[in-house]
């Protein structure tokens, strides 16, 4: 079991192998880059975009209207059309075909088919069958039976096995010699020439020339997707150290400064309007309109 189960081990690598490998490696991590940085903005603003505005839009031009859609006006139309439905066509149609329908056909195919077809079935077709069976019956006892017994012990034995000598003698014997003394032999030389002229040559070929090539070229797949791989990873760490970068900057500039300003400014100024202007205003209004309401009430009264 331990030997089973411990991991096969890797054979050293040579100086060829890091010298291929470090140049690849570089030139797929130059190409790679950008494209992981321009793939990473490109995601951030699709989320961006699906968070902030489609999700929104598609919830209140789409879900919430097409809901209330199939919940208020669908639901109830499709219920009393599916009860307009049923008492005034299933239940007509089902009374019609019950009663107008199945009971007279049921009716008449036993009474007009079944019992007339069991009278002929049993007082007609019945005796002339049987009839008809002896008949064929001794027909074929004394018309067939009899002569081809005759036929099959006079005539096709003795035939058949002077045929069965004949071939015997005549085909299998020469067969088998032919076959002993001659494709053998013949077999046997073309095997042996073609395991000289072809087999070998295709061995060699295939040991010495084609397994070392295909050997190359794995090994030149594999330091590729291995590149690769390691190419996009340290372009995720370089699109991400990129974007934290971006991001305190833009914190910085922008960022700081606005919520100083909503903090400084906006919010004094939003509850001074609040607290000074708009409920002033409000209890103002609301005074004069339940003074109105109230005036109107009286004169109305």
């Amino acid at each position: 079991m331990e030997l089973r189960n411990r991991p096969p081990r890797r054979e050293p690598e040579g100086c060829l192998v890091a010298a291929i490998r470090l140049p690849v490696r570089i030139a797929v991590l130059v190409v790679v880059v950008p494209v992981r940085m321009v793939w990473d903005a490109l995601a951030l603003c699709a989320r961006t975009l699906h968070r902030t505005v489609l999700r929104p839009l598609g919830r209140y031009l789409l879900v919430i209207p097409l809901t209330w859609l199939w919940r208020s006006v669908l639901t109830p139309l499709g219920r009393g059309a599916a009860w307009l439905f049923r008492h005034l066509v299933v239940v007509p149609v089902v009374w019609l075909v019950r009663y107008l329908v199945v009971a007279p056909a049921v009716w008449a195919w036993q009474y007009l088919v079944v019992v007339p077809a069991v009278w002929l079935w049993r007082w007609v077709l019945v005796p002339v069958g049987r009839g008809l069976v002896w008949l064929g019956r001794f027909l074929a006892t004394y018309l067939l039976v009899v002569p081809g017994r005759w036929l099959w012990r006079w005539l096709l034995v003795p035939a058949g096995r002077g045929i069965a000598w004949l071939v015997r003698y005549l085909v299998v014997v020469p067969a088998v010699w032919l076959w002993q003394w001659v494709v053998v032999p013949v077999g046997r030389g073309v095997a042996w020439l073609f395991w000289t002229l072809v087999l070998v040559p295709l061995g060699a070929l295939w040991r010495w020339v084609l397994v070392p090539l295909g050997r190359a070229l794995a090994f030149l797949g594999r330091e590729l997707a291995a590149a690769l791989a390691v190419a996009w990873r340290v372009a995720g760490y370089v699109s991400r150290a990129v974007g934290r970068a971006l991001k305190w900057a833009l914190w910085q500039t922008v960022g700081r400064p606005a919520r100083r300003l909503y903090r400084s400014v906006c919010t004094p100024v939003g509850h001074f309007l609040r607290d000074e202007v708009w409920r002033p205003v409000r209890a103002t209004v609301r005074a004069a309109l339940s003074t109105a309401r109230r005036t109107l009430r009286r004169a109305l009264s």
